[in-house]
């Protein structure tokens, strides 16, 4: 609630949304605001905490950017449904890389950011009372679209001694009758677990027997990962399940919020159905760029994974600094790891270090209960800054 003075000099409110009831602003925005504040007294303060690429697109995607933009017929209004080009790159894009055969013009949906689609799927689907599945530790914008969409949030918690895993059996003695998404993610964000073909088909036979629809939100395949893996190339898959993806992490280009959703033709209509009204499409020289970036080969992935590869050994040295615990066969662009014994949770871990060394890494709270325990460092940072961060702890 708000309160403002007019030019009368009377008092008047203005009431939010209960929709918004138990929605804060996002941790990292609110953290930044912090971190920028810190900087401004002379702090300086390295950054370990937001999965944002430093390094930029292939100079390929730059260049049609470029040479689209200057063509005079490219700033009128873009399809709903994107552009066909884009739309084909992104189904050859499935073919080559997860052997999923899409159609391009009834099975995929570009999105402006994979984030986006999350809003959408749940304002798609979701009516007051609603349940939806929703992963601990887990990103956190899957819990705050369900809310705002009026739905109803059940945690399945993932444990370390579960292999970070659902535990189906105990999700089966749960009252599921009311529950209509499950959000699932693999590559696992923020615990770096892989996937396998039996957790998938686990996972696609779940939601058959429950009538639940499956929403994977896969943004992490190529990184440190030799097997990029798609739920949908289990089989039965396209009746239950939904996919989003995203060039953000795999092709750094997170600032250029280009996304995609692919399933079946009913769902991607379904969700279209929403999403028209809230956009009026995507600037047509962005999705011909990122068409060329959908087309580039092992050579691109290898290369970037080469210096996440050195990143991820100077994160590793920099939480031995700080007694931590962790796995080393971790995919994505970050390092989860246990906290030592002597800490209330990772939140007092991240303030000490921020506080007393400059160096920001994220508490690993912020992605759920079952992550209190522990921290999580992002490969986003130069060597150089990550080599500076160890001298500083």
């Amino acid at each position: 609630m708000e309160m403002n003075v007019n030019n009368t000099g009377e008092t008047y409110m203005i009431k939010t949304s209960k929709r918004l009831k138990g929605i804060g602003e996002y941790y990292f925005s609110q953290k930044l605001r912090e971190i920028e504040s810190l900087n401004k007294e002379g702090k300086n303060i390295i950054n370990l905490g937001i999965g944002s690429p430093d390094m930029p697109p292939h100079p390929e995607v730059i260049r049609v950017l470029q040479e689209e933009s200057a063509m005079p017929s490219v700033h009128a209004y873009q399809s709903y449904k994107g552009s066909p080009v884009l739309r084909r790159a992104m189904a050859d894009w499935y073919q080559h890389w997860f052997r999923v055969s899409l159609n391009p013009d009834t099975e995929v949906l570009p999105l402006i950011g994979s984030k986006e689609g999350i809003m959408h799927i749940c304002m798609t689907y979701l009516d007051k009372g609603d349940k939806v599945l929703v992963p601990n530790p887990g990103y956190p914008t899957y819990t705050s679209a369900v809310k705002l969409a009026g739905g109803e949030c059940v945690e399945y918690k993932l444990t370390e001694k579960n292999n970070y895993e659902p535990d189906f059996e105990k999700l089966a003695t749960k009252k599921l009758d009311k529950v209509k998404l499950m959000f699932v993610n693999y590559p696992q964000m923020p615990t770096g677990k892989l996937p396998d073909n039996t957790l998938f088909e686990k996972l696609v036979l779940f939601a058959r027997q429950h009538q639940i629809l499956l929403v994977h939100d896969n943004p992490y395949s190529f990184i440190l990962n030799n097997n990029p893996m798609s739920l949908l190339s289990v089989p039965g898959a396209m009746e239950c399940a939904i996919e989003l993806n995203s060039l953000s992490k795999s092709h750094n280009m997170a600032g250029w919020r280009v996304g995609m959703l692919c399933g079946a033709a009913e769902r991607i209509e379904e969700v279209l159905r929403f999403k028209s009204n809230m956009d009026s499409g995507m600037y047509l020289p962005v999705q011909l760029a990122a068409a060329k970036a959908l087309t580039l080969g092992q050579d691109w992935h290898d290369a970037v994974n080469d210096t996440y590869r050195i990143r991820r050994e100077k994160v590793f040295a920099l939480l031995e600094k700080l007694g931590c615990e962790f796995t080393h066969d971790q995919a994505g662009m970050f390092v989860w790891a246990a906290i030592p014994p002597g800490y209330q949770d990772g939140f007092a871990l991240s303030d000490q270090v921020l506080y007393n060394s400059n160096v920001f890494i994220t508490p690993g709270g912020i992605f759920g209960s079952a992550g209190n325990r522990y921290i999580r460092v992002s490969l986003c940072s130069t060597e150089e800054k990550l080599e500076e961060a160890i001298s500083r702890i």
